[in-house]
């Protein structure tokens, strides 16, 4: 497998009245395609931290981070967002849906961000992945009309629609009852096994154990790294265009 992405020596401080707290200190991190991989560990230790800066929502303060062989350490915000609206998918523990819209247009929204898309191939992508995550009989709800875990099944089919290079969950299951969590994992495994490269930050030990790789962090930095025994499909090398 070839790396999609590789971290040296990251590291992450915040300023505050001048005082320094470091969040992630010189993490060294390659993630594979095809690869799903948990992080977890205590409240505080730097998880959120590293995922914000895997999702290009934030920056890091010093270290090299290359995505798909580009460098985007240190783009500019409007850069970073570009990147982020056509390669990265993000779930949230919150759903972050939308309330006034209908399911569809919740998951079209990444696609209006995007040149190049008539309507028929905006309603083709939107209904392919609905039927992916078995909404597609959903789409004109409202969020309000679906349970937690059929809300977070339309957040997954959001972050799939524009065919991103990586997924990236924070706490997907953490607003959800075991019944409802265990179907939004049961769909992880399924995205996986058909080549979806994913990292997802979880606290529960049975979640994190689902992925093919194992990382574990404290105080800023990686204190474990092992792998799962799991199977992918071979995946296309991504290609990405910095501009």
């Amino acid at each position: 497998m070839s790396a999609l992405i590789s971290l040296k020596n990251i590291s992450k401080a915040f300023f505050t009245e001048e005082i320094e707290t470091r969040a992630l200190n010189g993490i060294n991190l390659t993630i594979n395609q095809g690869e799903y991989v948990s992080l977890s560990g205590q409240s505080g230790c730097g998880k959120s931290t590293l995922l914000s800066l895997l999702g290009l929502l934030d920056a890091p303060t010093q270290g090299q981070y290359m995505l798909a062989d580009s460098d985007v350490s240190q783009l500019s915000r409007d850069q970073r967002a570009k990147i982020r609206s056509e390669k990265i998918g993000f779930v949230f523990q919150s759903f972050n849906l939308i309330s006034d819209l209908t399911v569809f247009e919740n998951v079209m929204l990444p696609l209006t961000y995007q040149s190049g898309l008539n309507k028929s191939d905006i309603k083709n992508r939107v209904e392919q992945v609905l039927e992916k995550v078995e909404m597609g009989h959903r789409k004109n709800h409202f969020p309000s009309q679906l349970s937690g875990g059929q809300q977070q099944r339309v957040a997954v089919a959001r972050a799939l629609v524009n065919n991103p290079a990586i997924i990236l969950a924070d706490e997907p299951t953490g607003n959800l009852d075991s019944k409802n969590a265990s179907a939004v994992l049961e769909l992880f495994d399924k995205l996986h096994q058909e080549g979806a490269t994913i990292c997802m930050v979880t606290h529960d030990p049975a979640s994190a154990k689902r992925a093919s790789r194992c990382l574990e962090m404290l105080d800023g930095n990686l204190i474990k790294d092992h792998k799962n025994i799991k199977t992918t499909t071979p995946v296309k090398p991504v290609e990405l265009a910095v501009s």
